[in-house]
């Protein structure tokens, strides 16, 4: 179990809220309901076509509703088509039959093996009518629609207006010639990755997954903690490799590094993982919080003035293998309300000091956060999942 502090008040998720940034208009949904309620009005008003892209799709009560309101759009005459990831979605073709049945498509991207990994889309995704797109962690499944105080996810959702989308919309259609294709190799899909063009300009779409080169997502976050002087960072799963360590340290030593990671999670190993790094980030003077009221889900980093948002986490399976999509938004007001949003989680979490990791990290601490760092950054988390470990 967490280290938990009885002491925290308790947590709730914020409201959603809107914001305005480089020509884009943006909401935001910290809370649960919210993001269901968001994620159902956005099928039911499209009106010529949905495209739908998820990791995990569940056959539950949440799952059932949007299935059931994309039969309702299909129905109506919308061009729905849905991918789903192989290894993430429990739902298959038979539970998407009422949508199949009504005219729309459904695809499984199928996972395939590189050396010892699984490569899976871990990307989420929703484009109504090329006009709105719907990004971020979050699943289709009840986990991510309940509330902190039901052991849901906490996640964030955001939909987003302008001209952004068109390149989200291009991005999905290069996603579903691959998936649906008969024949697909996956060379292509990496040619596909190492080929997206990255627009000049404050706003960026990035792709990550398995290149020979880095990918579009992994080069600019690693370039931008080069330059940075304030982090704040929430992530999920946090294990990157040594060299972006450093470069956060160095932010650190120059400026500020703020980091919400959780106390709990659906893999005990990937909370190990992060603690084995605490060590040298308190050193260099990082401050770091475990989140305490539930499961955290949620990838968000603020870097100087620059947002990423999307269905990244900031591990060696995000930056190099999964493919994922971020937005990259650089703004100065959009990033002081995401700076906001991060501070209204610290009140509930708890603040790991030099002093309470040294507590921690006895002998057999360190050998399981080690063994756990191992098991999510060199193996698998299929493998990591099944051992309790790390927390």
């Amino acid at each position: 179990m967490a280290d938990s502090d009885p002491h925290l008040p308790p947590f709730r998720d914020p409201p959603p809220f809107s914001a305005e940034a480089q020509g884009l208009s943006l909401r935001f949904y910290p809370g649960g309901h919210d993001r269901l309620e968001a994620l159902i009005g956005l099928i039911e008003r499209a009106r010529k076509q949905l495209k739908l892209c998820f990791y995990i799709f569940a056959t539950d009560e949440s799952a059932a509703r949007v299935r059931d309101a994309l039969t309702a759009a299909a129905e109506r005459g919308v061009d729905v088509r849905l991918i789903v990831d192989s290894f993430g979605a429990v739902a298959d073709e038979r539970f998407f039959a009422p949508v199949i049945t009504a005219g729309g498509s459904y695809a499984c991207f199928m996972g395939r093996w590189s050396r010892r990994y699984l490569i899976r889309n871990h990307q989420k995704m929703v484009i109504a009518d090329g006009r709105v797109a719907m990004l971020g962690g979050f699943n289709v499944e009840n986990a991510y629609f309940t509330e902190p105080s039901e052991d849901g996810w906490n996640d964030l959702a955001f939909t987003v207006e302008g001209a952004v989308v068109a390149r989200l919309d291009k991005w999905f259609d290069q996603l579903e010639d691959w998936a649906t294709h008969p024949r697909a190799q996956f060379r292509s899909i990496r040619r596909a990755i190492r080929g997206w063009k990255v627009e000049n300009g404050r706003v960026q779409v990035l792709v990550g997954g398995p290149t020979t080169d880095l990918s579009s997502w992994a080069r600019e976050v690693g370039h931008d903690l080069v330059e940075g002087d304030r982090l704040d960072m929430t992530m999920a799963y946090f294990s990157p490799p040594p060299r972006l360590i450093e470069r956060m340290c160095r932010i650190s030593h120059k400026g500020q590094t703020r980091l919400l990671l959780p106390a709990r999670s659906d893999n005990g190993a990937t909370v190990g993982a992060s603690r084995a790094l605490y060590g040298k980030l308190l050193k260099a003077g990082a401050r770091i919080w475990e989140f305490q009221p539930c499961k955290l889900h949620t990838k968000l980093i603020i870097l100087d003035d620059a947002v990423y948002l999307g269905s990244a986490n900031f591990d060696m399976r995000s930056l190099f293998l999964n493919l994922e999509i971020v937005l990259k938004i650089e703004d100065a007001e959009l990033a002081d309300r995401l700076r906001r949003y991060f501070e209204h989680h610290l009140p509930a979490s708890q603040e790991i000091t030099r002093e309470v990791h040294r507590a921690r990290a006895t002998w057999f601490n360190r050998l399981r956060w080690r063994v756990s760092w191992f098991l999510v950054a060199v193996v698998d988390y299929t493998v990591s999942r099944r051992l309790n470990l790390g927390q």
